[in-house]
């Protein structure tokens, strides 16, 4: 069975997008629709801007989702079997299993990115990956920590970002680099995703969500927060509002995509970072990307 897995925040590199832009007729439809829907011109920010301009929030999640959902849409037969997606990927994978339509998904993911920047300045904070740590220790540690620091992102075996409050991170990082691990890296981000710090950006995105009408899916979408095969609409839209608070269980998700019967796993986007999470969570399984 074919999965089909889209990629988050993190991924976008200048230049993104070109290619397919200069070459594919319909994904140029689609790009001149992004700028239509979003007010500005997004192409621009991806295709000559500046790395600094593409790390904005509210630049970066339309812009991957932008790269990851046409490059979906013009591959030839495209058929997935289920498709799953890593944080902002997630959306991209509900317009690739026909639950959300393009220009719903991309209203929603820039909706979504504002609303996470505004809380970020609201509540200054960050994220950190640990490297080379039992997430058993590492969720232990946060939970004795007297600030708002939890676990955010189950990458893979051996590698967590944890995410919280600037004070929060400091204190965790410390305390889990003297407990052994390899590596405890603050990451270039702008702020506390997956944490009870995004609430109010949860509310606000959940009023839209809620509003936003959502199609019968094609094929299951293994979502972060339940990690199970999802098909039914109340269901999709709730763990999608809970995304933003909750922590991404990206491994345990592949592992129920290989239990159900995923041989290959295509990474539809920007980079290759999740064929890297994947080679950690089983060897054995196909792995190809187009980006």
């Amino acid at each position: 069975m074919n999965a089909f897995i889209f990629p988050g925040q993190g991924a976008q590199f200048v230049g993104m997008g070109l290619e397919l832009y200069n070459t594919n007729k319909d994904a140029k439809l689609l790009f001149e629709k992004a700028n239509e829907v979003l007010g500005f011109d997004i192409t621009k920010e991806m295709f000559v801007g500046t790395a600094e301009g593409l790390k904005q929030t509210k630049i970066t999640q339309p812009a991957v989702f932008l790269h990851s959902v046409i490059l979906a849409k013009t591959l030839p037969n495209f058929k997935p079997d289920m498709v799953a997606g890593h944080s902002l990927g997630e959306f991209s994978a509900l317009v690739a299993n026909e639950s959300l339509k393009f220009e719903d998904g991309l209203k929603l993911v820039s909706l979504r990115a504002k609303a996470m920047q505004k809380a970020c300045e609201m509540n200054p904070s960050t994220m950190a990956a640990i490297i080379g740590l039992e997430d058993s220790v590492i969720e232990e540690v946060c939970n004795n920590i007297d600030e708002t620091v939890v676990a955010a992102n189950y990458n893979c075996p051996g590698q967590l970002v944890i995410s919280g409050s600037n004070a929060g991170i400091d204190k965790a990082c410390e305390i889990l680099t003297e407990k052994g691990a390899r590596r405890a890296l603050k990451l270039p981000v702008g702020g506390a995703f997956h944490s009870p710090l995004m609430e109010p950006a949860r509310e606000e995105l959940a009023k839209a969500i809620e509003a936003t009408s959502f199609n019968s899916p094609i094929c299951p979408v293994y979502q972060n927060v339940s990690t199970t095969a999802e098909t039914d609409i109340k269901r999709i839209k709730a763990n999608l509002i809970a995304q933003l608070t909750a922590p991404v269980k990206w491994t345990h998700s592949v592992e129920n995509m290989i239990a159900e019967g995923a041989s290959k796993f295509t990474e539809v986007g920007p980079g290759k970072a999740l064929q890297g999470m994947l080679i950690k969570i089983n060897k054995e399984v196909e792995r190809a990307g187009v980006s």
